[in-house]
């Protein structure tokens, strides 16, 4: 059974980890973002894809 200082020290852990979770984005994960369009055209065109220009033009037709 939990004491009131387990309680307590809980309840203190759980306010920082949310504080923590509203400050901003997780900072473990920025690398599964894509990034900025500049860098996943030059990563594309590294890997020999075409390049994002190509890549978004070709999803739908000219109009």
């Amino acid at each position: 059974m939990a004491t009131d200082d387990d309680t307590l020290r809980m309840a203190a852990i759980a306010a920082v980890i949310s504080m923590l979770s509203q400050e901003g984005e997780d900072p473990g994960q920025i690398a599964r973002k894509p990034g900025l369009a500049w860098s996943q055209d030059h990563r594309r065109m590294n890997m020999g894809q075409a390049s994002l220009m190509q890549k978004r033009a070709g999803r739908s037709p000219w109009k």
